[in-house]
C-alpha cells in the first residue's frame, strides 16, 4: 500500500514508529507537510499539490493534524476524503473531537460519564457558573487548549472569577469544570483503534501540578482498566467517529468521566508504558480497512 500521512515534524516519535511499523509491513509511508498542501477546487476534479507536484495513488491517509492548524488540516483531509483516499479518521469526526464544547455536548446527550460543565459567554456570569458546578475549586480551559495547555485550577471564588474574566475579557472562549478531587492528579488514557481498547495507561502529574499530561512532565504505567471504563472509551470512540483515538478519562465516586478524546494520540507514552506495539497494530487496521471511496461520517452529533 502506498499511505500519505498528514505531519509538520516527521521527527516526532509517534510519526517516525507509524513509518516504521508500515515499512516493516512492506507498504511505502511519505510524510507530507500539512501546511505545504495546496487545495484544488474544481467540479468533479478535486486535487492536491504538494511542492509542485499533485499528489495522487495513494490508498490511504494517516491525519496527525496539529491543534493549531485544525481548520486548515482538514481541509486537506477532506480533499483526500473526495479523492477517494480511506482516511484513518475523517475530517469531520476530527473537527467534532477537536471542538472541546460539542464534545461534551455530544457526550452528555448519549448519557457518557462527564464533570460538570459550565460554557457562558457573559463573564458577568462568572459566579453563577462556579456554582453551577459545585466550584470552588473549578478547573477553567480553553476550547481550542491542548497538551494542557491553557487549563487553569482555581481554587477560590475571588480567583475563579479573576482568571474567567481575564480570559473573557481577551475575548477567549472557555469552560468551566468540577475539580475530580478525587483523582488525585492522576487520569486514565485508554486507546482506541477501530472499536477495541488495545492499551490503557495511568498518568500521574508531576508533584506540583494537578495535570497529568506526559507533556507537562507527568509521568505513566501501565493500568488496568475496569469494565465501564472500557466501554466508556469505546462508546466515546463511536460518537466521535473516530478509528483510532486517546480517550482521557478520571476516576472519580461516580465512575469514569471523559476529559478529552484525541484524534492524534501520541504514542511514545503508551508504548513505552505497556510495551505494547501500537503503532503496528494501527497500521494493520489499516491494511485490514483502506478501500477506495470507503469514506462515510461514522457518528452522529
Amino acid at each position: 500500500m502506498k499511505i500519505a500521512m498528514l505531519a509538520r515534524n516527521p521527527n516526532l516519535y509517534s510519526h517516525k514508529r507509524l513509518v516504521e511499523a508500515a515499512e516493516k509491513r512492506g507498504h511505502t509511508l511519505n510524510i507530507l507537510n500539512t501546511t505545504r498542501c495546496t487545495v484544488n477546487i474544481a467540479s468533479h476534479r478535486p486535487t492536491l499539490t504538494y511542492n509542485g507536484g499533485t499528489l495522487e495513488g495513494y490508498d490511504a491517509v494517516i491525519p496527525r493534524i496539529g491543534a493549531s492548524i485544525t481548520n486548515y488540516g482538514t481541509a486537506v483531509l477532506r480533499q483526500f476524503e473526495m479523492a477517494g483516499v480511506w482516511p484513518l479518521n475523517e475530517s469531520v469526526a476530527i473537527g467534532r473531537s477537536r471542538d472541546k464544547l460539542r464534545s461534551m455536548q455530544i457526550f452528555a446527550k448519549y448519557g457518557l460519564g462527564l464533570p460538570l460543565t459550565a460554557y457562558a459567554n457573559d463573564p458577568k456570569q462568572a459566579e453563577e457558573i462556579i456554582r453551577a458546578v459545585n466550584g470552588p475549586p473549578v478547573v477553567i480551559k480553553l476550547l481550542e487548549g491542548t497538551q494542557g495547555i491553557g487549563v487553569v485550577l482555581a481554587e477560590t471564588m475571588s480567583s475563579a472569577k479573576s482568571v474567567i474574566e481575564a480570559f473573557r475579557g481577551a475575548n477567549v472562549n472557555i469552560l468551566v469544570q468540577e475539580f475530580i478531587k478525587e483523582a488525585g492528579g492522576t487520569d486514565i488514557r485508554a486507546l482506541v483503534v477501530g472499536g477495541k481498547v488495545i492499551a490503557a495507561m495511568k498518568r500521574t502529574g508531576a508533584a506540583d501540578d494537578f495535570r497529568s499530561n506526559l507533556h507537562r512532565g507527568g509521568s505513566a504505567q501501565i493500568v488496568k482498566i475496569t469494565p465501564e471504563e472500557r466501554l466508556t472509551a469505546l462508546r466515546a470512540a463511536k460518537h466521535m467517529g473516530l478509528n483510532v483515538c486517546g480517550v482521557d478519562m478520571l476516576r472519580s465516586n461516580h465512575g469514569p468521566v471523559i476529559m478529552e478524546v484525541n484524534s492524534s494520540p501520541g504514542l511514545e507514552g503508551i508504548e513505552n508504558a505497556t510495551g505494547k506495539d501500537v503503532a503496528g497494530q494501527i497500521i494493520e487496521f489499516i491494511e485490514k480497512n483502506a478501500q477506495p471511496g470507503k469514506t462515510k461520517t461514522r457518528g452522529k452529533g
